[in-house]
């Protein structure tokens, strides 16, 4: 529920085989000193290329997701569900370790370590970057390399970073936050329900107001920023950064203000300490009304 920063991060390395793979790139021998020529490095069989027939361009399914949620035909579900297969690409830059000094006295990049590109939200959140092509990544950081992962391996390398929020196509026409519950769900590879439309969330919150007698009930509601909008101003029904959930609390008609605002603290306090609760949303805003006589 938190929208504060999570604390920085250790500096993590890219997995062995993407460094060796990308160290090696133009060099006449792999990582190990053997010589390319004459090798079949195509099929599956080989786990530095299941990308090795890719063109780089953006997966269909999701091109498809994103189309009708746009128009209003599908919601941030389906693109979370087109995401479970799809090939994207992560931005990764060098990084200058420990300087190693030629025999000619300059700094030698060789040491240079390979870091994910990260970005920091307007919350103050860190997010991880990922693209639908490679002309995409290419436009939005010229100096990156394009390194091809399946969504949810780049959701794990997210949720290992500290990351929370996954941003695709951050620069592009239209930009698509996937927000912390849908990219833990993304990562462990299941299903994910906006909270906003979760029956799950709305029994936990009808349970965590029984013994409030001055609150008559609570209505689950999309957050305002669950939206968000094109690059050329169309509104679009998902893909924001959040609040993600708004919870609008019905009083009884003569409530005091000060009788509902403890009301709300009471609630907010309950629904924090409630694991599921927290786990499922985001981010919360609260919205106190009165009944009607």
């Amino acid at each position: 529920m938190s929208t504060e920063q999570p604390p920085s991060a250790p500096k993590r390395h890219l997995p062995g085989h993407i460094v060796a793979a990308l160290a090696q790139a133009g060099s006449q021998t792999d990582s190990a000193g053997q010589d390319w020529e004459g090798r079949d490095l195509s099929g599956e069989g080989n786990p530095l290329h299941n990308f090795d027939k890719d063109d780089g361009k953006a997966d269909a399914n999701v091109l498809a997701a994103l189309t009708a949620l746009r128009e209003g035909s599908a919601g941030e579900s389906e693109v979370h569900k087109s995401l479970a297969n799809a090939r994207v690409f992560v931005a990764v830059v060098a990084q200058l370790g420990e300087e190693a000094m030629t025999e000619h006295g300059f700094a030698s990049d060789k040491e240079a370590d390979m870091a994910l590109v990260k970005i920091k939200a307007p919350d103050g959140r860190m997010a991880l970057p990922i693209f639908t092509t490679v002309e995409r990544l290419q436009a939005w950081h010229k100096e990156a390399r394009p390194v091809a992962v399946y969504a949810p391996r780049a959701a794990l390398s997210a949720v290992s970073e500290e990351c929370q929020l996954l941003v695709l196509d951050p620069g592009s026409d239209f930009t698509f936050v996937l927000r912390r519950p849908g990219l833990w769900t993304l990562a462990k590879q299941v299903d994910w329900i906006p909270s906003y439309q979760s029956q799950q969330v709305a029994s936990l919150v009808q349970n965590a107001i029984e013994d409030f007698n001055q609150l008559r009930t609570v209505k689950v509601a999309p957050g305002k920023g669950v939206g968000s909008r094109s690059k050329d101003g169309q509104v679009v029904l998902g893909g924001g950064p959040g609040p993600e959930l708004n919870l609008q609390l019905i009083f009884a008609p003569g409530t005091s203000q000060d009788d509902a605002r403890e009301t709300t603290r009471a609630l907010h306090g309950r629904l924090s300490q409630n694991t599921e609760f927290a786990e499922a949303v985001d981010s919360l805003e609260l919205s106190l009304h009165s009944a009607p006589n």
